[in-house]
């Protein structure tokens, strides 16, 4: 595959200074970094493309040459075309600026800017193995849309890892004693090579703790926590839309050498509703009265969303669709008792088959109306209004 220009490598202009390459470079290893990007090959050669235009464009040697006769005129020059890997060897040489000043060489580096994983001193192993916050769990709760809007009461049953009820959460059983784990000396983490990098990871001996239960707990094989299933009964507020997340503290998984528990966070989901629909605090729905009862108006009778009568009064000359308020029959408010709104959208029934008298009783009064056979036309804004 034919080799890219370094500066399109890069992203920057050929006229770019030191400090806009470093900022450029810098990008793209942090996206692009192996322990970022676990097996992913692509990456891995992303990177290596990165590194080597940076060790040329940084060079002030090396980047006249190649401004003026590209990848050949750095044949034999120990970097660049020709160059295997040998050059990314030494194209670390100013990741110390590169990277603001940080110490330690390239494992140092990386770990400050991924919170450790990449190597570094035992001060940053010995944090990892204090006191973690345990992870937050997801729940997912289904509910009726009138439970929703008026509040309810819901049974949840879920699993969550609690510290082993046998040892304690300690990890070791009774008469049983710790000693520094003998594959990481205590550190919790271990080094492995591969190739150019040095990539620290979590012991696998004692998970990072850094010590090693020579008995075990049987109950959690020393790991100190156990699944457990647990239920508990949730209130769902009055007004609760849909998408609303409700968290529960301490109720997650437990958290390692005596850190907190994580949350529980309930993801609300709330069904729709054949009759209603919701807008904030105001409920809508649609009621289909007859051509009389809109032309003649009337009283009619319906019912809200909690079951209740309610009365609507049309008026005379009422139109298709228009929408009539009926005050505090809408969605909760909070704990205050005011309430939202309910909008009845009027639709007015065309009727289809109609009997003779009803057909003499309209040519009756069409008659007495006397319609126009040749409308004006009129604006669609007015007749909407």
């Amino acid at each position: 595959m034919a080799k890219r220009d370094y500066y399109e490598v890069l992203g920057v202009e050929k006229s770019a200074d030191q400090e806009a390459i470093k900022k450029a470079y810098r990008k793209l290893a942090v996206k692009y970094h192996p322990d970022r990007n676990p097996g992913d090959k692509e990456a891995e050669e992303k990177f290596k493309e990165a590194t080597e235009a940076y060790e040329i464009l940084s060079d002030e040697e090396k980047r006249p040459i190649y401004d003026q006769y590209g990848f050949a005129g750095l044949e034999g020059m120990g970097g660049g075309a020709g160059a295997g890997g040998a050059q990314y060897s030494h194209a670390f040489h100013d990741f110390s600026d590169l990277f603001g000043g940080a110490g330690g060489g390239f494992s140092d580096i990386f770990d400050s800017i991924f919170g450790g994983g990449f190597g570094g001193g035992g001060a940053r192993s010995s944090r990892r193995s204090g006191p973690a916050a345990g992870s937050s769990l997801r729940y997912d709760l289904h509910i009726q849309f009138k439970d929703a809007v008026y509040g309810t009461s819901a049974d949840i049953h879920f699993k969550h890892n609690e510290a082993c009820s046998a040892c304690k959460g300690t990890g070791g059983a009774a008469g049983s004693s710790k000693k520094t784990c003998p594959t990481c000396n205590g550190m919790g983490q271990v080094r492995q090579g591969n190739g150019f990098f040095s990539i620290q990871q979590t012991c696998p001996t004692c998970r990072g703790k850094g010590v090693t239960i020579d008995k075990p707990c049987p109950n959690c094989r020393g790991t100190g926590i156990e699944e457990k299933n647990k239920m508990m009964s949730l209130k769902i507020p009055a007004g609760t839309d849909n998408g609303r997340r409700i968290v529960i503290p301490g109720q997650g998984d437990a958290g390692e050498n005596g850190g907190p528990a994580g949350d529980l966070v309930v993801v609300v989901h709330v069904d729709s509703h054949p009759l209603f629909e919701r807008d904030g605090q105001d409920l809508y729905c649609a009621v289909p009265i007859s051509m009389s009862q809109a032309t003649l108006g009337c009283d009619i009778t319906i019912n809200s969303l909690d079951g209740k009568k309610v009365t609507i009064k049309i008026p005379s000359g009422t139109s298709n669709g228009k929408l009539l308020r009926i005050k505090g029959e809408g969605v909760p408010m909070g704990t205050g008792g005011r309430k939202g709104d309910l909008y009845v959208k009027l639709m007015v029934q065309i009727p289809q088959h109609l009997s003779g008298k009803q057909k003499d009783l309209l040519q009756e009064f069409m008659k007495l109306e006397n319609p126009s056979t040749n409308p004006d036309l009129m604006p669609l804004s007015k007749l909407e209004s």
